[in-house]
């Protein structure tokens, strides 16, 4: 039986699709990235924003043709659209044979023995709950590298934001389970460990009474194997001195912080529901930088929030010229049904949050190629990804660089290397938000 798995979404999102690829090869299903050939399709969907959900569905509409055809046995779709729309999925779409929602994926197994039978599933379960999994995760992003979700759910619930409602409260893995899966990952040639969750910041605070992300990373940091660790997803307000001389102090850790802060105005921030003021937000960005100097700091914005004027944008705008944000991402507003932020008065019309959003990254590639040029002339060590055909250049990041968000390095070299090795580079140009670099041999 050929299985054919299509994982939409974010890394948190990857993980899961990673743990059921786990267990459905230890039944023996062969995979194949062939629809046409697939017994079996598997959508794990995402549903965060407009776009995110409009992915989720095309693709659940694209693959049931192949079951209308008679070719495919079993469509099953599992993720946060699954979990928010379980009940139309299966009135609109009849090709599908089961949901699972967001705390079922563990139960993947069960849902492709009853789909192969001809009997439908819906696979629901109380969204407080963390599936255990034995089977080991099927690493599908090379193997040199790895997201690890050290936590799920959220409870800051900001009003634009859905996830509390698919994902469930904050809760923690347990720092033993969470160990023993970094050992692993380590043993199956990981050299890269991204640790993710909706907030990796207040990890541990549920079960250990206090944040523990400091002593979870000091843990890590002891497995041998394992070159880099990198955290994502960091709101500001929870960043401690702790965590700050962990990463300061432990020299595997990368010196690359992910701030979700979303807005820079006062009002707009209170609307958010965040949980942090502008001059808040300029105090962190200022310790960060005076404790660790060469910290490399990605955030991400909204424009078009209701309500935002012209002058608040505008102090966002300014406020981002002020910062220079290392790595800088910019999302229009999407009104996600079933938020607070949804049945605001004062929605801001789709061309307006997109002239924003243009500016703000026209800003900010500014920001980043001048960022660019000034690493001309230095030298930097760079984990190779892969190979560009037919050449002796060689594809890699820094520590600067989370993958598939952040740029890249081109490594001109006679050398011989693999994905997964590390070589210092010295950089000899730089190509708008990436770098070419060369190995002194």
């Amino acid at each position: 039986m050929k299985l054919l798995f299509i994982s939409l979404g974010c890394d948190k999102n990857l993980t899961d699709t990673e743990v059921m690829l786990g267990l459905l090869a230890s039944r023996g299903y062969e995979m194949t990235d062939d629809e046409c050939e697939a017994d079996i399709i598997v959508i794990n969907t995402c549903c965060f924003i407009h776009d995110a959900k409009e992915e989720s569905i095309q693709n659940i509409l694209e693959m049931a043709e192949y079951k209308k055809e008679g070719s495919l046995k079993a469509l099953i779709v599992t993720g946060c659209l699954a979990q928010r729309y379980r009940q139309e999925i299966l009135d609109e779409i009849p090709e599908v044979d089961a949901v699972l929602g967001t705390t079922a994926y563990d139960q993947i197994l069960d849902a492709v023995d009853e789909a192969l039978k001809g009997r439908s599933s819906v696979r629901m379960e109380d969204l407080q709950r963390l599936p255990k999994v034995e089977a080991k995760r099927q690493v599908t992003t090379g193997g040199h590298f790895a997201y690890m979700k050290i936590a799920e759910g959220c409870d800051k619930h900001c009003t634009y934001c859905i996830i509390p409602k698919i994902r469930g409260r904050f809760r923690s893995r347990p720092m033993e389970e969470l160990i023993r899966e970094a050992e692993e990952l380590a043993e199956q040639g990981v050299k890269e460990l991204i640790l993710v969750a909706q907030e990796t910041t207040l990890y541990g605070k549920d079960l250990y009474g206090e944040k523990s992300l400091p002593v979870l990373l000091r843990k890590l940091c002891k497995i041998s194997g394992l070159r880099w660790i990198r955290v994502l997803y960091c709101y500001p307000e929870e960043i401690t001195d702790e965590l700050i001389r962990v990463m300061k102090e432990e020299p595997k850790i990368c010196h690359y912080l992910d701030l979700p802060i979303q807005h820079a105005n006062d009002d707009i921030l209170k609307r958010m529901g965040r949980k942090t003021s502008k001059q808040e937000l300029i105090d962190i960005v200022g310790k960060l930088r005076k404790e660790i100097p060469d910290i490399c700091l990605r955030t991400t914005l909204i424009t078009g929030f209701p309500g935002e004027t012209q002058e608040q944008y505008e102090e966002l705008y300014r406020f981002v010229s002020e910062m220079e944000f290392d790595r800088l991402g910019v999302f229009t507003y999407s009104p996600e049904e079933d938020t607070p932020a949804a049945l605001m008065q004062d929605q801001i019309e789709e061309s307006v949050k997109e002239e924003r959003q243009a500016e703000l990254m026209e800003l900010q590639q500014e920001i980043a190629f001048e960022a660019a040029e000034n690493m001309v002339g230095k030298e930097v060590l760079v984990m190779i990804e892969g190979k560009v055909a037919d050449e002796n250049v060689y594809v890699g990041r820094t520590y600067k660089d989370a993958p598939n968000i952040d740029g890249l390095i081109f490594v001109e070299t006679g050398v011989e290397l693999v994905s997964g090795d590390f070589a210092k580079v010295r950089v000899t140009g730089a190509l708008e938000y990436d770098l070419i670099g060369g190995i002194e041999e």
